[in-house]
C-alpha cells in the first residue's frame, strides 16, 4: 500500500501487515484457520511469524480475530483491543447473533479460539504502538477502533467503520452486521475531520491520494 504497509486478502476480508523498526504489527488477523496464509504472506516480505510483536484489533467479529490465538502462541505478540470488545475476544462474553444470514456465515466459518488481550484501549487517541493512534469509532461494534499510522502523510486503518467501494468511493458496512448505524455514521464523520492520504478497510479496496476527501464526500452525501 505504502512503504512497509501490506494488505492481505483472506477470503472476503482484509488484514494488514505493517513493518516497523521494532518488528511487525498486524492489524486484525482475518478468518479462522488461516494462519498458514499469513505465514506465507510474511515469508513473501522476508519476515516470519516470530517477527510479529503486536496485533491491533479493530473489533471482535470472527472474520477479524480468527487467527489471533494461534499467532499469539507462536509469536508471543501482545494483543490490543478496546475494553468494550475485549471480553468477546477472550471468551468472557459471547456475542448474540440475530440475523439468520450472519448466523449461517458464522456456522460455515467456525468460531475463533479465545485469545488473550494484553492491552486495553480505554481512551480515544491512545498510542498502543509508536506511530499508531487508536481512534474509538463505535457503531459497527461498541468497542470498534480505527488506527491512524503516522506514515506517508497518514494511513487510516478503518476496520469496519466504513468500507471501500469501486472507483475509490467510501461506503457503509451492511446494516445486518452493525450494532448501531447512527453511531457508526457519527464515527465516520469524526474520521472525516482528520487528515490522511490513504485508507484501508476490512472489506473493499484501499483508497490512496487524499483519501480523507472521499470520507468527507461520503459524509456530505
Amino acid at each position: 500500500m505504502v512503504d512497509g504497509v501490506f494488505e492481505l486478502g483472506i477470503g472476503y476480508v482484509n488484514m494488514h501487515v505493517v513493518v516497523t523498526d521494532d518488528g511487525v504489527v498486524l492489524v486484525d488477523t482475518g478468518l479462522p484457520r488461516r494462519s498458514a496464509t499469513i505465514d506465507r504472506a510474511l515469508h513473501g516480505i522476508r519476515r516470519t511469524v516470530g517477527d510479529v510483536r503486536t496485533i491491533l484489533l479493530t473489533h471482535h467479529h470472527p472474520d477479524h480475530t480468527g487467527s489471533v490465538a494461534d499467532l499469539c502462541r507462536r509469536s508471543g505478540a501482545r494483543v490490543v483491543a478496546h475494553r468494550l470488545d475485549a471480553p468477546y475476544v477472550t471468551g468472557e462474553a459471547r456475542a448474540v447473533v440475530r440475523h439468520p444470514v450472519v448466523k449461517l456465515v458464522g456456522l460455515l466459518l467456525g468460531t475463533p479460539e479465545p485469545a488473550p488481550v494484553d492491552d486495553l484501549v480505554t481512551t480515544d487517541r491512545a498510542t498502543p504502538v509508536p506511530g499508531f493512534t487508536a481512534l474509538h469509532t463505535p457503531g459497527h461494534t461498541a468497542g470498534h477502533v480505527s488506527y491512524l499510522l503516522d506514515r506517508a502523510e497518514g494511513v487510516l486503518f478503518a476496520g469496519d467503520a466504513a468500507a471501500g467501494k469501486r472507483g475509490g468511493r467510501i461506503g457503509s458496512t451492511p446494516r445486518m452486521v452493525s450494532a448501531d448505524l447512527d453511531e457508526q455514521a457519527r464515527s465516520v464523520a469524526r474520521l472525516a475531520e482528520l487528515d490522511f492520504a490513504h485508507a484501508v478497510f476490512g472489506h473493499g479496496p484501499a483508497v490512496s491520494g487524499r483519501a480523507v476527501e472521499r470520507f468527507r464526500q461520503f459524509v456530505a452525501s
